[in-house]
Parts: structure tokens; C-alpha cells; sequence
């Protein structure tokens, strides 16, 4: 049985406030290199040039965001979920339990995904799953629009990729993941990923196949749990292959402040891999990794969490 750890890192935490229920963490202003310095980088994603980012001070949530606390938002709001209505959403072929009948049938290019009807944020698996033991699991099946909603209600934002790039180093300036450089399976298990043959066989030697507590494993410097692996967040950002080379020439991108992506796309960011995670596959549990997809797009392997409105912001 894989240990849960109760540390919280070094970093000041403080309680959650009002409706939003996630402990928060304070990600001091700095300065950091931006982008992938490993050479693991994936070229269509986008994560070169290595530049230079300032980042004001802002607290984040120290976890994603869990069942227990999205349930409070909608029992307070009657909010219904994407997947909710359209009436499927995507769940890993070996994690799907429901009626023969609900299953859809694989997704092109992707034949593990399956689109599953009532598969949602309370039926992660589909219509013969629940809830049960998993309030402290994150939410999944919710899609940008819906975090989006969420944030609304707790007068909160979705970080910028910039933002969640930062706090998930932990302090550590150029590393590949949030404790360093060392493998995820070196001395332990760290996080949440896939282990043995992807897709068919997980022999689940960090105990899990699908999504983990969200307070399993060890918090990185700044006190953020499983920034990597578990499940993907979504960020605030619109996604653009050539985010880090556009409207500036190298002398300009000395320090960008703040950044905060295109101002309009097709697809919004999402960070830091998922259970789903491999290297022979996905190789995107790592801090400088970057994903897309719709902003109504939901599945089994998403979730979000939260940073504070900075002054002035609604």
C-alpha cells in the first residue's frame, strides 16, 4: 500500500477562506526560466525558447481541487457540468464501468478514450461508479467553462500557465520536475503516472490507476501537491504553439512580466500530465510540459486549481 505523507513542505500555508474549502499557499515574486532546460521537450508543444518570466507574489491552492469541495459549489449554485449536459464524456478504456450500452466506442487516434453517457464529475467512470471514498480525490470530468464557473462563484481565477509553471518548481530555477531532477521512481515512488505497458497493462507499483488523494506524495518547496502527474490542470491561457517566440524579438524577451498568453484561440492550456502519464507515450509530467485542449472538453484525467484575484481583478 502506497504511504500518504502529511508534510506540508516549508512553505507558509494558510486556511481556506469563505466557500472556496482548499488550504492555500503563498508563491513568494520572483524571477524564473521559463520553458523546458531538459531536452525532453515535446517540439509541437511549444516549450522553447528558455526565457526569463517575473512573477508578481500570489497564493494558490495547495491542491487541485477535490469532489468534497466542488460538490459545496454546486449544491450552492444547482451548476450542471458540461459532460452532465451533453450527456458523455471521455474515460480511460480499463476505468470504464458502465452498461455495454453506454459506451461509445474508442476515440479516433486515441483508442484507449472511450466517450461514455453519464460519465461526469459524480460518475467518473460511468453510471456504475460514485463517489464513495474519493471526496479527497480531484474533480475530474469538468471542463475549462467549468472551472471557469467555479472560480466565478469563489471570487478566484485559474492561473496562468506562467503562474502555474512557477509555483510547480518550487523554487527550484531550470529543474525538470517539482523536487528536482531526479526520475519519478527513484527512491519512491513521486507522483501519479502510468506504469508498466501503455495503454494495456498498469502494474500499479505507485498504487493507483487512476486518479490519487490529492494529498498523496510529497508537496514541492512551495507546499503544492502533485503539481505533476494525477490529473491535468487547466490554466487561464489560450494555447498557441509559439507562444514563447511571439511579438518579441530576443532582446525583448529578456524578462517578460506576468505574461498571460494570446488574447484569443481555440484551445486554453492545460499543466502537469496525468495518471495517464508515460514515458513511452506522454512524457508530460514534468514542469515545463504543455497540453491543449477545448475549453468544453471534459475527461477522466482533468481537473484545475485555483490561484487569488490580483488587485482589481473581477
Amino acid at each position: 500500500m502506497h504511504p500518504l505523507y502529511s508534510m506540508r513542505g516549508d512553505r507558509a500555508t494558510s486556511a481556506p477562506s469563505g466557500r472556496h474549502t482548499i488550504e492555500q499557499v503563498s508563491i513568494p515574486c520572483g524571477t524564473f526560466t521559463m520553458g523546458d532546460s531538459s531536452g525532453d521537450r515535446n517540439r509541437a508543444d511549444g516549450e522553447a525558447p528558455l526565457h526569463e518570466v517575473a512573477i508578481d507574489a500570489f497564493e494558490i491552492d495547495a491542491t487541485t481541487v477535490t469532489n468534497d469541495a466542488f460538490a459545496l459549489f454546486v449544491q450552492d449554485t444547482g451548476y450542471v457540468t458540461e459532460a452532465e449536459s451533453f450527456g458523455f464524456s471521455a474515460v480511460f478504456h480499463l476505468a470504464i464501468e458502465a452498461p455495454a450500452e453506454d459506451v461509445m466506442g474508442p476515440a479516433a487516434g486515441t483508442p484507449w478514450w472511450a466517450g461514455v453517457k453519464a460519465a461526469d464529475w459524480r460518475h467518473p467512470g460511468g453510471a456504475h461508479t460514485d463517489l464513495q471514498r474519493r471526496g479527497d480525490h480531484p474533480v475530474v470530468h469538468v471542463s475549462w467553462n467549468d472551472a471557469q464557473a467555479y472560480c466565478e462563484w469563489a471570487g478566484r481565477r485559474m492561473p496562468t500557465e506562467a503562474e502555474w509553471e512557477y509555483a510547480s518548481r518550487g523554487g527550484i530555477d531550470g529543474a525538470k520536475y517539482p523536487w528536482g531532477d531526479e526520475e519519478v521512481d527513484e527512491g519512491g515512488w513521486r507522483a501519479n503516472i502510468w506504469q508498466g505497458e501503455f495503454p494495456s497493462k498498469n502494474t500499479l507499483e505507485d498504487g493507483f490507476l487512476t486518479t490519487a488523494p490529492v494529498r498523496t506524495f510529497t508537496p514541492n518547496g512551495y507546499g503544492l501537491w502533485q503539481s505533476v502527474g494525477n490529473v491535468w490542470e487547466w490554466c487561464q491561457d489560450w494555447f498557441h504553439p509559439a507562444t514563447y517566440r511571439r511579438g518579441t524579438t530576443a532582446e525583448q524577451r529578456s524578462v517578460v512580466a506576468n505574461p498571460v498568453g494570446p488574447e484569443q484561440g481555440d484551445t486554453r492550456i492545460m499543466r502537469g500530465g496525468s495518471y495517464l502519464c508515460h514515458v513511452s507515450y506522454c512524457n508530460r509530467y514534468r514542469n515545463s510540459a504543455r497540453s491543449q485542449n477545448t475549453p468544453d472538453s471534459s475527461m477522466g484525467n482533468g481537473g484545475f486549481r485555483t490561484v487569488s484575484r490580483r488587485k482589481g481583478e473581477r
